[in-house]
């Protein structure tokens, strides 16, 4: 009962030392179980079958994610562990002078272990339980669903699963807490405030050399995710390489401006003399010094973590961004029109021949009328011959754009160029273009036009029609009409996919050489549910045994379209912010400990400082400059990294669209700030407290 009590008031004395210890696990504990009961809180919403497929599969990944997650934090608290039992080591000294053995003090450690997780996962829950009725909202919010059923939810399972692995977490911090004092020395605790560590003063020249050598293969992983002159990145087997490259050099940055950082200040004779900068000074070259592995890693968490957030949130606004300018009207029918080459891949003559009927003549065969549900409705051919292929139309400029616009080149086509390009008469696409309310075109009977909606590949393309590429389509010449390719589509979907579309007289095409047959419509009914029951129609059709004799459409709807957007959104979002929140939280939390146990250690030096005259202010200045510039240090090295990070996941989400970036960028800036700044105003207060120590006592 003794070693209860004295655990628990060491608790209570401590808890301003301990507040970022017990913040970090309140919020490790109210993350894991807010992310975890998102499936209870998807239970009671009114949402489509669709849907729920879609949230149960992101209830999946968070789950697979939280093993992940336990590991960061598992790992943070370890490390929390090691400050704390640093920050006590003269204290276990007295108890161990005054006949307590190190058996009694694991004892001690264990029961404040216990009273801890028991502190932090009561206080965490609760928070967790009050923020997952937020995060309902939020669900619900993205999911687009009905709230009438909204309740007060709490969740036993996740709050289950965030016991156990966080009861987990704790055992393993009990065992290492128990070594730990297994091989503490008598002499070493009383003494740990005299002892300093050992620091190696690092060559000048060498540091130099390998900052340099360091900033140019940086520069080099830079310029391979940007698009090098000879470099592709082709996802996901080429990506390794610059990140390989890129945290080597990160290493040998902070390695190297260790040992640079105390020259260059030296040589600035008006900064180095100046106040307490000299201590200050040499106090964050040994920090830096002591912590080149942890500043590299906490720097490539924070770059993952502003790119994560980064992306994730852009490719979500995106999505639901480009909805209505992308999927125009409310289904769209599209049918494959099968040649003599399909005999190769299965199908028989009879097929073939079928495949050949318009998607009415089709869908009439089962008695079923479209038209009958369509207000408006309009019908267009796409056509392909292999005279005319993706490269036929960039011609000789292929060489210059594959040299110069590497990263644009998607590594399907790179490999590729013989690909046939899509082909539509100008009176079809006008069709479309007025029932889309885009712009329509005219052209004369010796010229083309190529729309396209995908920027990547209009960029490549602009090369050739600048060049006043010409193509020969059907044994016909033609010109382009205009140096640029034009906006446009004709298949709705939810991002940019459109690369080209070769736009041509309708005088000119082959009725033999059309590859897709298509109708777009807008319903008689504003009906959801009507909608979904047509479609359900259609569907049941194509499922249907006698249907293999003929090449159904496929179903292409707003509401399908939307429904997968949103849940898709909605999952990447999730689990950007989940991986990302955590990444953050543990990276600021490394850099907090890291200085306060420096602050434990320099209690002395501080004391030192005020025998020689220096006031609080003065102090108290050198200490916040120096955990500013710490924190702020491998920041700035992970938003150098970001820039072009970013850069790179711009081009893999371009085809949903990058205009929502700059909002996604300056959200993920303000959690940076709120967290970020949290954890470093508790880490100066904390301390404050700290160095004052040994002042109160000599006044005392």
């Amino acid at each position: 009962m003794t070693t209860i009590k004295l655990s628990f008031r060491n608790i209570k004395k401590s808890f301003k030392d301990y507040a970022i210890y017990f913040f970090t696990l309140i919020l490790g504990v109210a993350i894991f179980y807010v992310f975890n009961s998102i499936e209870s809180q998807t239970v009671l919403l009114d949402v489509t079958n669709s849907t729920h497929e879609v949230i149960d599969l992101m209830t999946n990944m968070l789950s697979g994610a939280s093993v992940f997650v336990a590991f960061i934090l598992g790992f943070l608290i370890i490390y929390a562990s090691r400050f704390l039992i640093k920050r006590r080591n003269k204290e276990f000294g007295i108890y161990m002078l005054l006949g307590m053995s190190k058996r009694k003090i694991s004892m001690i450690l264990f029961f404040e272990t216990i009273l801890i997780g028991i502190i932090s996962l009561a206080v965490g829950l609760g928070l967790g339980v009050l923020l997952s009725q937020l995060m309902s909202m939020l669900v619900a919010n993205m999911f687009e669903a009905d709230m009438t059923k909204y309740e007060f939810i709490f969740s036993s399972q996740a709050c289950i699963k965030t016991i156990i692995y966080f009861g987990i977490m704790y055992v393993i911090v009990m065992l290492f807490n128990t070594v730990n004092i297994g091989k503490c020395k008598l002499i070493d605790l009383i003494q740990t405030n005299k002892k300093s560590e050992k620091v190696k003063m690092k060559n000048p020249m060498l540091c130099t050399i390998v900052f340099i050598i360091s900033a140019i293969a940086l520069g080099y992983a830079y310029y391979m995710v940007t698009g090098g002159i000879n470099e592709t990145i082709k996802p996901p087997e080429d990506i390794f390489k610059p990140i390989v490259i890129g945290a080597v050099s990160t290493f040998f940055i902070f390695w190297s401006l260790s040992g640079l950082i105390l020259k260059i200040v030296t040589s600035m004779k008006n900064l180095y003399v100046k106040g307490l900068n000299t201590f200050t000074f040499r106090q964050l070259s040994s920090k830096i010094n002591t912590t080149v592995f942890s500043m590299t890693i906490i720097s490539l968490m924070l770059f993952v973590t502003i790119c994560v957030l980064s992306s994730a949130l852009s490719l979500k606004n995106s999505m639901t961004a480009n909805l209505d300018e992308l999927a125009p009207a409310d289904i769209q029918l599209e049918k494959r029109v099968l040649n003599e080459d399909w005999l190769d891949q299965g199908y028989n003559e009879e097929q073939i021949k079928n495949s050949k009927l318009s998607i009415r003549e089709i869908l009439e065969k089962f008695d079923f009328n479209i038209d009958s549900y369509l207000e408006e409705s309009v019908e267009y051919n796409l056509y392909q011959t292999e005279e005319l292929t993706f490269g036929d139309t960039l011609g000789d400029n292929w060489e210059t754009i594959k040299n110069t616009y590497t990263s644009l080149i998607p590594y399907n086509v790179a490999d590729d160029i013989n690909v046939a390009d899509d082909i539509m008469t100008i009176s079809d696409y006008n069709k479309v273009a007025k029932f889309y309310g885009n712009e329509e075109y005219t052209i004369n009977e010796d010229e083309y036009i190529i729309v396209a909606d995908y920027d990547s590949m209009i960029e490549i393309r602009n090369v050739a029609l600048k060049d006043n590429q010409e193509i020969t389509v059907f044994g016909h010449t033609l010109k382009p009409k205009y140096n640029e390719c034009q906006y446009g589509f004709v298949e709705m979907a939810s991002n940019h996919i459109n690369s080209g579309i070769i736009i041509v007289p309708d005088d000119i095409v082959d009725d033999n050489y059309i590859v897709y047959n298509s109708i777009i419509g807008n319903y008689y009914t504003d009906s959801l549910d009507e909608q979904r029951e047509i479609q359900e129609q259609i569907k049941n059709l194509v499922n249907n045994p006698i249907s293999l004799e003929y090449n159904l459409p496929s179903i292409n709807s707003k509401v399908d379209i939307s429904e997968a957007s949103i849940g898709i959104g909605a999952l990447v979002t999730f689990l950007g912010l989940y991986l990302g929140i955590v990444f953050l939280i543990a990276s600021v939390a490394i850099l907090a400990l890291k200085e306060l146990t420096e602050s434990t250690d320099n209690k002395e030096r501080y004391n030192m400082l005020r025998k020689l005259g220096a006031d609080e202010k003065m102090i108290n200045k050198s200490l916040f400059r120096q955990i500013a510039i710490f924190f702020m240090f491998p920041l700035l090295i992970a938003i150098i990294h970001s820039i072009f990070g970013i850069t790179f996941c711009s081009y893999i989400i371009e085809t949903f669209g990058n205009e929502q970036l700059l909002p996604s960028i300056i959200m993920t800036a303000i959690f940076i700030v709120v967290f970020y700044g949290g954890y470093f105003l508790i880490t100066y207060l904390s301390s404050k407290n700290i160095i004052k120590e040994n002042r109160n006592a000599r006044e005392y």
